[in-house]
């Protein structure tokens, strides 16, 4: 039986829909938004500016574990440290500033840690691990001898549930790490657990996300003996 103006008009208003919901689930994310790090960059810029850090320092970079890292310079009073940590970055963040807060400090070593946002912003973790891929590749085009060291993510009581994901980004790239020059990775994740495997609260302040002075004085301790090689 032959079709319908009206039921031909209901099949394409049928397949047009279909076409812009499918069109709605593949849409490309939206663009990250570095601008919203600019006045916390701008600011580096200043200190820098007013006191420029030594060359050939140990730079440490990423997000909030790294800011709020108050006792760095005391944790290892034998190399002079800068901390450019900026709380809720990325790992595409530090890329993206590198020529702004790594390249001119042309530091001997970098401390990355960062990821633990990225994954908890919905990022997956194979994209996670390309991202540090791609941070690695930008620094050593400019930094060849640099050493970049991965302090690897490691779970929190607030974000306990990504714990699985933390530890996929970790075994991707301690795997990419392995034997490479330059490239070096300090094992965190079992850091704040206790013999039960779950995070000590003792470890973190009230937001059971960040370490308090505990869990930093734990934390140097993992990376003092990687800082003397």
């Amino acid at each position: 039986m032959a079709m319908t103006h009206r039921a031909r008009l209901l099949v394409l208003a049928l397949i047009v829909l279909l076409g812009s919901y499918r069109q709605g689930l593949w849409a490309a994310p939206a663009a990250h938004d570095f601008a919203k790090w600019e006045n916390e960059i701008a600011a580096f810029e200043r200190a820098d500016s007013a006191k420029p850090p030594p060359q050939g320092a140990v730079l440490f970079i990423g997000s909030s574990t790294i800011r709020m890292w108050a006792s760095l310079a005391q944790d290892f009073p034998q190399v002079p440290v800068i901390n450019r940590g900026f709380g809720g970055s990325e790992i595409v963040d530090a890329t993206h500033f590198a020529p702004r807060i790594i390249f001119p400090y042309a530091p001997r070593a970098i401390y990355l840690r960062a990821g633990g946002n990225d994954l908890w912003n919905g990022r997956e973790v194979e994209a996670v691990f390309a991202d540090f891929k791609d941070f690695v590749a930008t620094v050593h085009a400019k930094l060849p001898d640099t050493d970049i060291i991965f302090i690897s993510l490691s779970p929190s009581i607030a974000r306990w549930k990504q714990k699985d994901r933390d530890l996929a980004v970790n075994k991707l790239v301690a795997a990419f790490i392995g034997g490479k020059p330059h490239l070096r990775f300090v094992d965190t994740y079992d850091l704040p657990l206790g013999p039960d495997g779950q995070p000590r609260p003792e470890l973190f302040v009230p937001d059971n996300l960040h370490f308090n002075a505990a869990g930093y004085k734990l934390l140097a301790a993992k990376v003092r003996p990687d800082l003397a090689k």
